[in-house]
């Protein structure tokens, strides 16, 4: 008989011979394709463009945040409507628990309601590029030297493939 730590060690050993399983037939069955656009650099939704030491805008993740709280408010709505749609309790307070809840929700969805009202008026939503600054930095090394270094490093890159192949 196996005691009740040895039943969770066997489910996490399951679990991780499952997990290890999967992951190996799909490395085994998937296609191993990659061409230049697949290995570009791509991150917040913005190609990127110069140096890599500038900042994302901040609206990304105000367009997350606010993806995450409507996520939220879902995730409160549905247990919300299980337990106040009980028609025993409602039968018992002569239909007052219905409208105590309905007017709770509303009251919470009135409030997110108007705040993503606010975040939209105040511009926080529209999805702005920002320019991306030029940096000159001045350097002993002669500019040849980078553009000799590029063309030898171009011979290693993915070569793009033809559409007539």
């Amino acid at each position: 008989m196996i005691s009740d730590f040895g039943q969770i060690l066997l489910f996490l050993i399951v679990g991780m011979l499952l997990v290890g399983v999967v992951l190996g037939i799909s490395s085994f069955l998937r296609v191993k394709n990659p061409n230049e656009e697949k290995l570009t650099t791509y991150e917040s939704g913005e190609d990127p463009q110069g140096n890599a030491n500038i900042q994302f805008t901040m609206r990304f993740y105000v367009v997350a945040l606010v993806f995450v709280l409507f996520e939220v408010e879902l995730l409160f709505i549905f247990p919300w409507s299980v337990v106040f749609g009980n028609s025993e309790l409602i039968a018992q307070t002569n239909g007052l628990w219905g409208w105590f809840a309905m007017a709770e929700m509303s009251v919470f969805v009135l409030i997110l309601i108007i705040g993503l009202a606010y975040a939209w008026g105040k511009g926080y939503l529209d999805w702005i590029v920002p320019p991306v600054p030029q940096i000159k930095v001045e350097t002993p090394v002669p500019a040849q030297l980078y553009e000799q270094f590029n063309r030898k490093q171009e011979q290693y890159r993915v070569q793009k493939p033809k559409e007539n192949e």
